[in-house]
């Protein structure tokens, strides 16, 4: 395995970069002192122009190289989450309730360690933009910064980022092309029934049964009503209802999450999911109302893109530590809407052994650290070259 020697000699700074960031871990878009890091450490570096208060606290620094040429965007992400963080390391999250569990500081020290790089040494043509972006847990801060216009602004041509995932092999690079992650949507049914007495049930119009009914056939969407060659995951996450044991409740709600890869999947799921619940209640006589929200699309790559990034990073691990056809994974990511702004691709990179993504033991690998900074800055040598 070869990293950038320069960027090996900061490998260190990147390391208190990060834990600096783990510290002080911000949800969505509210992420004030997260973003003031991030412009001091850009300053210091020395990149030609800072841009903030995108999608809020976002940021956009770019970086000139030699010469006329295209703009290459690099993204990371850097909004934690609510969870209580379960470590007891020198650098355990400062803010209760609040950790970065996902590796969002890693990401972003990632590629604050390319920007010094790059900055240094300006081995490539045209510029490169450097998107820090919030809310990618929660908001689709991804989808407000290309709204709000940095693909155009900014001249924008392509785009590419990297998850860490602790459990696969350290060091190593996972892609494919086309859909790599899921769309995600999320639907609730509120149910309405008659309430009563437990032990005279024929006196009420019981939503507590009506709920189970529906669970099952929810269930005959996956097993009965989609093509068996594409993927789909439809899960019941909640029920809610009732609150002692002889009292017949009046209402019910449920709760769950749709997972898709293609549209006319999505649409099928919606269809079939409204008729169910509009049968289910005639049949149990109750009344519901099912409420549909989709969240982020599918992520999916550019195949000509994801070719070109896969042969970057084997270039950098060698061919041996990068799979460029790995399974789709039914998780989601708000990266998606700026692959629907721009060609480009979304790469996983392996952490080696630790706890997972999203759980309270989680800690961002820092020896890859160098790696991810070098990916990036090879990248952009590599697609936009100076001219020998």
């Amino acid at each position: 395995m070869a990293i950038i020697n320069r960027i090996g000699e900061f490998g260190p700074e990147i390391t208190k970069w990060r834990q600096a960031l783990h510290q002080i871990p911000e949800l969505s878009f509210d992420c004030p002192k997260t973003a003031t890091f991030i412009a001091e450490r850009l300053k210091e570096i020395g990149v030609d122009e800072i841009h903030e208060g995108i999608a809020q606290t976002g940021l956009v620094a770019i970086v000139e190289g030699q010469g006329e040429g295209p703009t290459i965007g690099l993204r990371a992400d850097f909004d934690g989450l609510p969870i209580t963080e379960l470590t007891e390391r020198d650098y355990k999250s400062q803010h209760e309730g609040k950790m970065h569990a996902c590796g969002h500081d890693g990401h972003t020290a990632m590629l604050l360690g390319a920007a010094k790089y790059l900055a240094e040494t300006r081995n490539f043509k045209g510029k490169v933009a450097l998107i820090f972006q919030p809310a990618e847990e929660n908001g689709g801060g991804a989808g407000v910064m290309v709204e709000e216009g940095i693909m155009d602004r900014f001249d924008i041509g392509e785009v590419y980022a990297i998850h860490n995932v602790p459990g696969l092999e350290f060091g190593q690079f996972f892609t494919t092309p086309g859909p790599i992650m899921a769309a995600v949507g999320t639907f609730t049914v509120h149910i309405d029934g008659r309430g009563g007495h437990g032990a005279m049930p024929h006196d009420t119009a019981d939503p507590v049964v009506a709920a189970c009914g529906m669970v099952q056939a929810i269930q005959t969407i996956v097993s009965r009503n989609h093509n068996t060659q594409q993927d789909l995951v439809v899960s019941v996450t909640q029920i809610h209802t009732g609150t002692v044991d002889n009292v017949i409740p009046s209402t019910a709600m449920i709760n769950g999450t749709i997972r898709t890869f293609e549209k006319d999947v999505a649409d099928m799921v919606k269809k079939r999911m409204a008729e169910i619940i509009e049968g289910q209640a005639t049949a149990y006589g109750v009344e519901a109302r099912l409420d549909l929200v989709d969240h982020y699309p599918a992520t999916v790559n550019t195949p000509k893109q994801t070719a070109f990034a896969a042969n970057v990073a084997r270039d950098l691990v060698g061919a041996a530590a990068v799979t460029d056809d790995v399974e789709k994974v039914t998780g989601a990511e708000d990266f998606a809407y700026m692959l629907e702004a721009r060609p480009g691709s979304y790469l996983f990179l392996g952490a080696g052994p630790g706890a997972g993504l999203h759980h309270p033991e989680y800690n961002f690998n820092d020896e890859i650290g160098p790696i991810g900074a070098s990916f990036f800055a090879r990248l952009v040598e590599t697609a936009q070259p100076v001219a020998r």
